[in-house]
């Protein structure tokens, strides 16, 4: 067997009086979909915190390609080393188009204060509609983006998240909000990068999971429940009592 792309290994995260992250460990294989899920304070959010360098653990470590240690990188360092998170709540730039949140988003300097002074390449053009055609905005990319949908803009957002050229990506909560087409259309892209990159997703919806991911982890109390497939981590009496409560 390969190593894991993702290794977190022994976690531990303490806000005051309260254990975010207790122990944690669990991997994430290259060019899969890791699926992660759990109650509310189940340590979720704080664990893509600790791999995106935005809280560092109290014990633990988080190695990447075997080899960095996130939890000794800053956010920076971590972004250009090729993880990029999506976020539960779409941040594009409402009065800018499609294509244009994704020009900003581009790997390299094209800030706003450079974009005003150069030029796409025809390279830079192509990779921009390559994108917005892998994300379904193709034929929107001249729309500004404050008046896509809300599944839309979840998809951007993916989009400018992929104009990093990720190796990592990490997704949270993507179809919160989401219309039942909307949830099918973002299932389809989800399982459309892995094989291109690895992807974790953090969600609630047990439905979706299923139909996107082959490894789901759950959470409990900032550690791990119970690791398996879909059918296996349903099955477990520890995962029918505190998360489906039974």
């Amino acid at each position: 067997m390969s190593a894991p792309l993702l290794a977190v290994e022994h976690l531990s995260m303490r806000f005051g009086g309260l254990l975010a992250i207790d122990d944690l460990s669990f991997a994430a294989d290259d060019k899969k979909i890791t699926a992660i899920i759990g109650p509310n304070g189940a340590g979720k959010t704080t664990m893509m915190d600790v791999i995106t360098g935005k809280t560092r653990p109290d014990s633990g470590t988080c190695f990447f390609g075997q080899t960095l240690d996130l939890t000794a990188m800053s956010e920076t360092d971590i972004a250009m080393a090729g993880i990029g998170r999506k976020f539960q709540k779409p941040t594009v730039f409402p009065e800018h188009t499609a294509f244009e949140n994704l020009e900003l988003a581009m790997n390299g300097p094209r800030g706003p204060w450079h974009s005003l002074f150069t030029r796409l390449s025809g390279e830079q053009t192509n990779w921009i509609e390559d994108t917005l055609a892998t994300v379904g905005l193709l034929e929107d990319r001249h729309k500004v983006a404050g008046l896509l949908s809300h599944g839309q803009k979840q998809w951007l957002e993916i989009g400018m998240v992929l104009m990093q050229k990720p190796q990592l990506l990490l997704v949270d909560e993507p179809i919160a909000g989401m219309t039942r087409q909307e949830v099918e259309r973002t299932g389809e892209l989800l399982k459309s990068l892995a094989g291109k990159h690895s992807v974790v997703v953090v969600e609630h919806d047990m439905e979706f999971i299923r139909s996107i991911a082959s490894t789901v982890t759950v959470l409990h109390q900032g550690s791990v429940l119970a690791e398996g497939t879909m059918e296996q981590v349903q099955n477990d009496p520890k995962v029918i009592e505190v998360y489906l409560g039974e």
